[in-house]
Order: structure tokens, then sequence, then C-alpha cells
């Protein structure tokens, strides 16, 4: 007979060690992976949600640059709100690059967000089938 550290009151079957002991096996991996992830994860103060759109902004009079059909280059940060309310973000040149780390920074964010949320899914399953 086979006894616990917590004394001869409580005896664990063999077989339910085996089976937590698999559990802990297969939950190392995806921790570790989990772990990686989180690791990974973009400085959460250099974020941005939306679009960055490249437009062009036509004077109605008095512009030559208009006049000739061209139009003024800008770049424009749009964000759509809840309730279908849009804000739009007129954007130096130097701006632009800053702009796109933080798209980026923010995209990387939710994804290794949503990977991670998979694997503890994934933990959560193989807890209750054990």
């Amino acid at each position: 007979m086979k006894f616990n550290r917590l004394g001869p009151s409580r005896r664990i079957d063999e077989n339910v060690v085996f089976v937590l002991s698999f559990i802990r096996m297969k939950h190392q991996p995806i921790s570790g992976a989990r772990a990686k992830l989180a690791a990974s994860l973009p400085s959460t103060t250099e974020i941005l949600r939306g679009s960055l759109l490249h437009r062009h902004i036509r004077h109605r009079s008095g512009c030559t640059v208009c006049a000739d059909g061209g139009g003024h280059p800008v770049w424009v940060l749009t964000v759509t709100y809840p309730g279908g309310r849009t804000k739009q973000i007129s954007l130096s040149s130097q701006q632009k690059p800053m702009v796109q780390r933080w798209l980026r920074n923010y995209r990387k964010l939710k994804d290794t967000l949503e990977r991670i949320c998979e694997l503890n899914q994934q933990l959560l399953r193989e807890e209750r089938n054990a």
C-alpha cells in the first residue's frame, strides 16, 4: 500500500498519481510556450489602434496645386469607435514612422494575446478530459 506525504489517512491511488503526472507533463510545454509568448509582447505604452490612410486634401479655391488636380498628400490616422463613430487625426510626415510602429505593436499585442488565450483553452480542455 502506498501513501502520500500527507499520511496514511489520505491514500492516493496509483492511477490518480499517473494521471496527475501526465497532466503536469502536458502543462510544461504549454506553460513554456505561454511564457515565451508573454516575453515577446511589445511595450503596452507604445500601442495605437486604428488605420493609417494616405489621402489628398484639395482646397476649393486659391491654390495652384489643387487647381491642377493634384491636391496635398497627407497621412491620416482613422479610429472607429462603437456605434460607428470615426475619428480622424492628421499626421505630419515625421509622425508617420512612429504611428506605423505603434500600429504594428498593437497588432502584435492583440495577436499574441489571442495565441495565449488559445493555449489557456487547451490547458482547460486537457484538465477536464483527464
